[in-house]
């Protein structure tokens, strides 16, 4: 294909074909959607749909985690490289971190899609699994030192020949998996996505003809490699490096994990490069990085800080290059060390020290940390429901408060921002489905008042609240990263609030409980979470007094604080139940200052 055939294309048709392909993708992320069964799946959204060429080349996303997509491409480079005789029909398993997989738990059905006998694309439905067969019912499990200690592992799996499963696959899924119905069911909407996203696909072709696809495809490769560079041309070029810590894991890492990046700009070039060989060796548990995690995470902290509108596609991605090391707990694993917590973390301690690392510019560059995974707020419970007659069994992990986002140049930290990995695409559980699918009563959720990273752009405040048991002991697992050491701000920011997860009784009251812990909970025991909050960026002194003013009129921030942090007074408006702006103080607190 010349250059010139890819630079003449049709700029219309090159809006309407990527247009398609991305309302292809949202076809697949609904199917996802409506035909799970679990309920992180169905109702907290942790899932994703993505579409490449068979030669392994992203070309498009649309409303999926960027943990899942960023480096979507290592997923079916090995299925070619391991299979000589795929044909149309077929359906791989691919879930192993060694074979391009984030971690265990997020299982990847990867489709081929044929024209007229010729492979042209993949579809792609990656889903994260309640449980995948791991020796304690968790698919995290920051202990397990290797792979035998996770789960079952598909490395790139042939699961379905001829459109139809191969049943001894099937059986060894079942087998192994706990509640293997709803194992199954998931599965069989990743199929139904990938099917769904293959006939579309088909009737692309078929209207626009493959030489006109082909053609698109290379054209909008370029298109998102020009709208990279050009994004780049506007950062100041040089070299900016940021450091970040991973909480203490007892056993694991016992002083936490630093984590630094290097990230050098050459805006002549329209390129970034993101260092993170400069990073610990490998620890003995499930915290480290797949190379797929690790990729991803180096791309994420760059992507946030150029043009959004830009298409997140090979093209893009093309101008961001990571240098990773084999054996470093932010590199390659080497097998067949343990990367069951690869997705959250040190992955997102990694990401959040690549976007801070674009404040060292100064203003109105970079931001701040966001808030880390997770406490009981995102526990993964088992216990069994006897409502209906015979106990059955469950497990399923919450989606019940996300982590506060970062503050940035211009804006506050989103609400629901869960985490770099996820940006706002998961969501809360809709405490209404939870507790008509389980035998859990939710006792609150609220935003936790004085809790924002404070600054002139604040980061989101935390999220607390409770949950318990009605129907017999249920078993909680959690990794709180962020209990310790907070998401922190930068160019004067003030960090976020901890994470913390607590269990309530009458005998023993309030107890703290390790930030890296599983827990039995009877029914007369609540199960008590806050999330984290984001990091705060620029002074607090320079925020908007009527910003603050709202904060303090929606108990996100006290009267006290308000004063004392934001340098803002507030009294009482004449309807005695708002607050407005006390101008004369706060002029006076201000000048103190």
């Amino acid at each position: 294909m010349t250059t010139e055939s890819r630079s003449d294309f049709d700029p219309i048709l090159l809006a309407v074909l990527s247009s398609r392909i991305q309302s292809i993708i949202r076809e697949m992320t609904n199917t996802v959607m409506k035909a799970s069964r679990s309920s992180v799946i169905k109702n907290g959204r942790d899932m994703s749909c993505g579409i490449l060429t068979f030669d392994s080349r992203l070309i498009c996303v649309e409303e999926a985690l960027p943990i899942h997509v960023t480096a979507l491409e290592l997923t079916t480079r090995p299925i070619v490289e391991l299979f000589d005789d795929i044909e149309e029909g077929d359906a791989f398993l691919n879930n192993s971190p060694y074979f391009g997989g984030t971690h265990h738990a997020d299982l990847t059905v990867c489709v081929p899609v044929y024209f007229d006998g010729e492979p042209l694309f993949w579809t792609l439905s990656r889903s994260h699994h309640a449980d995948i067969g791991a020796p304690e019912p968790t698919t995290y499990l920051p202990y397990a030192k290797n792979i035998y200690q996770e789960g079952v592992h598909f490395p790139c799996v042939r699961v379905q020949q001829d459109y139809k499963d191969k049943a001894d696959i099937i059986r060894i899924a079942r087998q192994k998996i706990r509640v293997s119905n709803i194992f199954y069911g998931d599965y069989q909407a990743q199929v139904g996505a990938c099917r769904t996203g293959e006939r579309r696909l088909k009737e692309l072709v078929e209207k626009y003809g493959p030489d006109t696809v082909r053609t698109f495809i290379e054209a909008w490769m370029d298109y998102g490699e020009r709208r990279a560079i050009a994004a780049i041309r506007k950062l100041p070029s040089g070299t900016y490096t940021y450091a970040v810590r991973h909480d203490p894991v007892p056993g694991v890492a016992d002083e936490g994990i630093p984590i630094k990046a290097v990230v050098t700009v050459d805006s002549d070039l329209g390129l970034v490069t993101v260092d993170a060989r400069d990073n610990p060796n490998m620890v003995e548990g499930g915290l480290n990085l797949s190379e797929a995690c690790a990729i991803a995470a180096c791309r994420i902290g760059v992507f946030y800080n150029v043009d959004p509108e830009m298409p997140h596609n090979h093209g893009s991605a093309s101008r961001i290059v990571p240098l990773l090391r084999d054996g470093c707990v932010v590199g390659r694993p080497i097998y067949p060390a343990g990367t069951s917590v690869a997705t959250s973390n040190c992955m997102e301690r990694l990401a959040n020290a690549v976007q801070c690392s674009f404040s060292e510019m100064g203003a109105p560059h970079g931001m701040a940390e966001g808030g880390g995974n997770f406490s009981a707020a995102l526990g993964v419970v088992s216990g069994n429901d006897s409502r209906h007659g015979e106990p059955v069994s469950y497990i399923t992990q919450f989606i019940m408060a996300l982590s506060g986002g970062p503050g940035l140049s211009g804006y506050d930290g989103w609400l629901t921002y869960e985490a770099s990995s996820g940006n706002g695409i998961m969501v809360c559980d809709s405490v209404e489905v939870n507790e008509a699918m389980y035998p859990i009563v939710f006792g609150e959720r609220r935003i936790a008042i004085d809790t924002l990273g404070p600054g002139q752009w604040c980061g989101a405040p935390a999220t607390a609240g409770t949950y318990r048991s009605l129907d017999g002991d249920i078993l909680v697992y959690y990794c709180g990263d962020g209990g310790t050491f907070p998401a922190g701000g930068v160019l004067g920011g003030g960090a976020g609030a901890t994470s913390g997860t607590w269990k309530r009784s009458a005998t023993n009251g309030l107890e703290r409980l390790p930030d890296f812990h599983n827990e039995v909970f009877t029914t007369d025991q609540e199960v008590v979470y806050r999330s984290c909050a984001g990091g705060g960026y620029g002074d607090p002194r320079d925020r908007e007094a009527a910003l603050v003013c709202t904060d303090v009129n929606r108990s996100w921030v006290s009267r006290e604080n308000a004063a004392a942090i934001f340098g803002v007074a507030v009294t009482l408006a004449s309807n005695g139940i708002d607050y407005v702006v006390d101008a004369v103080r706060t002029a006076e607190l201000r000048r103190s200052t």
